[in-house]
């Protein structure tokens, strides 16, 4: 009996050979997209981890400063008061050959006790690093790829100067974390950084508490003495969000891929109904029924996740540069060199292709043995069954979204149940789209009826006679097609909230800037003196003064703004709580209160009156609360305080940016050209841009931030389209004896085709109207919640009707597609052919 079904049932797949290819493509795309992203995260995560564990090295704590890092002679006290397991570190950023990287600046004589791949006595390289000038070690990996070899003389851009350096080393080493870094020594990248007599932070080596205890008695006010994995967890932390919305991303491709599995499953068991119910009446059980239904989906899923697994490692490949360039864009330099391909990553697509086509085939399982053998042999008997469930899929869907409504406004920060109320949202509406077909086949009966005669009302009432089947083909469409929508609104909502933001922040008319940019360590500085020369411009009427530091508190990274306002400043900023933007500003000057961004004050749970406590020069100081604003430019929080409340608790007197204003009647050109000519008489090169520009770069990088969210929506629109297409086809071709018999009444060849096409466009136009509607909820769910949670970041929902319009596109056209094939094979083929029983 068991060879008659295997048989039986590998014979019905040689007939339908399609609805096979198509449902292991569904599962492989799906798992493909996931294990790509794992693939990326995995592969951006580990080498951070790896770059902080090699440069750390054996660093148990490390000494901080404020944001003018430690005064240098600092080092010199811990040694004389027995800190001997102590080293001064000072970092920055460096880019070779466009490639960003991390200049680490050491002391080879003290590098001993924390690290070995610069540590002094080893070989000449290290003597002539602190001997000659102009010196760097590099990993022999790195400069095999960048095509640089050992006494070699090349380029250095550090900001905007170029430098030439020589490689008087190559790190042979089997640790992947130094990829990323150049050495070189501290007094080196003192000159380099233009850093003289500072230091960014002093590693230490403490075993004892008791020391720990000592050690803070003696230092001055303004250092703090951290644990080294607190501050690299932290650091960590700051791209945790990204990375977890990536994985929600993969996982609702996933979720509609088994959406489409269960879809097709559900098909072939509803096409398979007379021969299982052949297969009951000589003797199969019910038992046996379910069980060779879930070997042939495991079977289904074990192949589409083996075939996901490959693509997932190719896409991957391209994803994770897209995902390494974003880690660098907004939080911290990172260099991937190796894919992180483990066991994990393997047995978790495995696990989850097969695990997602298992629970999808339940369903089917369950139909396919809870029908008798006199049932089975009856199409009627499952119409009516399933026209009787029909009501309560109502109350049923109603009930799921009530309850994912009232879980995505329970209060709190959880991503978990934010994820849990999009799914209840989801399954929910899934549920209402079944009887609004029906509804809607029934309301179309005579018009169409009218308008096409009898094709277009057979094509409506076919519809509703078919429910069971079309009722799935267009919920899966339409959750499908809602994904898509719902990502493309958040995005697009995203990038126009970000455009105002813009368009309202850039209120000078140019700006000038110190170039370079740097998380870890000290931003640079413009030349002493510069700000009084620009001011005395004629072209210019006033101007702005701004500080941006990176600030590391005990609860984490922070960036910290200290502005000396122009008349203009206070109307660039978008106050979310406070009040109006003269009584803040006033404030600003003469109190000492702060103002905080949307993102710092949801992570702390503060706002105005709320008094936030930061590390400065004078030690711990805590600050009033007196505005919330918007900011996008900084995902861990942003403090925006007056110069002169900086001054006093900060020993940082550099300015980093000047926000000019031109005098009424002066252009744009005379100011750019009055300015370059006063930057050609500096000696450190200065950035001179207009607003406009600094628009464009910043929507630049924000597109480069999204592109691989894009990416991963196109995939989602390629599994629903795969998916759609085999349920659709397997729709029409099941039909095949139905149509036959119109063919045999009479019908003409080019009817048939005409109402089986116009049968698939209005099932592809239900789905796409049923999926605008939750595609506007998803969006509602991913700005309101998903992504408030994940960044603190608001903003301001937008409708692009390009997006609402591409996702009615793509459901007409995957049914159009779907129901060409049908309609043009039943038009050439004998009716007599499909009147034959199975």
């Amino acid at each position: 009996m068991r060879r008659l079904t295997a048989r039986a049932l590998i014979r019905d797949h040689r007939r339908h050979p399609w609805n096979l290819i198509f449902a292991v493509l569904g599962v492989a795309l799906g798992v493909a997209i996931v294990v790509a992203v794992d693939i990326a995260n995995s592969s951006a995560s580990r080498a951070f981890g790896l770059s902080m564990e090699t440069v750390t090295g054996r660093t148990t704590h490390q000494l901080v400063g404020g944001p003018g890092g430690l005064e240098e002679g600092l080092y010199t006290q811990l040694r004389l008061q027995g800190f001997r397991d102590s080293a001064p570190v000072v970092e920055g950023h460096a880019r070779i050959h466009g490639e960003t990287f991390i200049l680490l600046g050491l002391e080879p004589f003290a590098e001993r006790p924390f690290r070995d791949h610069a540590a002094g006595g080893r070989d000449g390289r290290i003597n002539r690093l602190i001997t000659e000038p102009g010196t760097v070690m590099l990993a022999a990996n790195t400069a095999t790829r960048l095509g640089l070899a050992e006494d070699e003389t090349f380029s250095l851009v550090v900001g905007a100067t170029v430098h030439a350096v020589t490689i008087v080393g190559l790190v042979e080493s089997d640790e992947p974390g130094l990829e990323g870094y150049v050495l070189t020594d501290i007094a080196t990248a003192q000159d380099l950084l233009r850093r003289h007599g500072r230091l960014d932070r002093i590693d230490l080596i403490l075993t004892d508490e008791g020391h720990v205890d000592r050690l803070r008695e003696i230092l001055p006010p303004g250092v703090r003495v951290e644990t080294a994995e607190s501050r690299t967890r932290a650091t960590a932390e700051l791209s945790r969000a990204f990375h977890v919305n990536l994985l929600a991303m993969s996982l609702l491709a996933l979720l509609v891929g088994a959406f489409l599995i269960y879809n097709t499953l559900t098909f072939a068991v509803l096409r398979r109904r007379h021969l299982l119910g052949n297969l009951r009446m000589q003797g199969m059980t019910r038992a046996g029924v379910s069980g060779r239904i879930i070997v042939e989906a495991a079977l289904l899923g074990l192949v589409g996740s083996l075939l996901g697994l490959v693509a997932g490692i190719l896409i991957g490949q391209g994803l994770v540069h897209m995902v390494t360039r974003t880690v660098t864009d907004l939080y911290f330099v990172v260099t991937v060199t190796q894919l992180a391909l483990g066991p994990a990553v393997i047995l978790k697509g495995l696990l989850l292709g097969l695990g997602v086509t298992l629970i999808a085939a339940l369903g089917p399982a369950w139909e396919a043995s809870g029908v008798s053998p006199r049932e089975a042999l009856r199409r009627s008997g499952l119409e009516h069954r399933v026209r009787r469930v029909l009501p309560w899929l109502l109350p049923a869907g109603g009930m799921l979204m009530l309850s994912g409504f009232l879980l995505a406004g329970w209060p709190g920060q959880s991503l978990l149940s934010g994820f849990f109320a999009l799914f209840l949202l989801i399954l929910g509406y899934a549920c209402l789209i079944p009887p609004l077909v029906w509804l809607m086949a029934r309301l179309l009966s005579g018009p169409l009826g009218r308008m096409c005669g009898a094709p277009g009302r057979l094509a409506a009432r076919g519809i509703g006679a078919g429910i069971s089947r079309a009722g799935l083909a267009a919920t899966a469409l339409a959750i499908a097609v809602s994904a898509t929508v719902g990502v493309g609104i958040m995005v697009d909502s995203f990038r126009g909230s970000v455009d105002l933001w813009l368009g309202q922040t850039l209120q000078s008319d140019l700006y000038v800037s110190a170039p370079g940019r740097s998380s870890l360590g000290v931003n640079p500085v413009l030349p002493d003196g510069l700000p009084a020369r620009v001011a005395a411009l004629p072209s210019v009427t006033d101007l702005s003064t701004a500080r941006r530091v990176h600030l590391h508190t005990p609860s984490g990274p922070l960036e910290m703004m200290a502005i000396d306002p122009s008349p203009r400043t206070p109307d660039g900023y978008v106050y979310l709580e406070g009040g109006s933007s003269a009584r803040i500003w006033q404030r600003l000057v003469t109190d000492e209160v702060i103002l905080i961004s949307e993102p710092l004050a949801w992570r702390k749970g503060i706002g105005v009156g709320d008094a936030l406590t930061l590390p400065t020069d004078r030690g711990e100081r805590a600050f009033q609360v007196v505005g919330v604003v918007r900011d996008y430019s900084a995902a861990q929080g942003m403090v925006t305080l007056h110069r002169t409340l900086y001054d006093r608790y900060w020993d940082d007197p550099g300015v980093a940016s000047l926000g000019l204003n031109l005098a009424s009647g002066v252009s744009l050109e005379r100011g750019l050209s009055e300015l370059r000519t006063l930057a050609a008489t500096l000696d450190e090169p200065v950035l001179i841009t207009a607003a406009g520009e600094i628009h464009a770069q910043s929507m630049a990088i924000f597109d480069r931030t999204f592109a691989v969210t894009h990416v991963l929506r196109l995939l989602t629109v390629g599994v629903a389209f795969i998916g759609i297409l085999s349920a659709l086809m397997a729709l029409q071709l099941e039909r095949s004896r139905e149509h036959a018999v119109l063919r045999a009444t009479g019908m003409t060849p080019l009817q048939l085709a005409g109402m089986v096409t116009l049968q698939s466009l209005l099932l592809g136009l239900a789905a796409g109207l049923a999926a605008i509607p939750l595609g506007m909820l998803m969006s509602d769910v991913l700005i309101e919640v998903i992504n408030q949670r994940s960044f603190g970041w608001s903003m301001t929902r937008t409708l692009p009707p390009a997006v609402l319009v591409e996702g009615l596109l793509l459901a007409l056209t995957a049914s159009l597609l779907a129901g060409a094939y049908p309609g043009y094979r039943m038009a050439r083929v004998r009716p007599a052919e499909h009147l034959r029983e199975a």
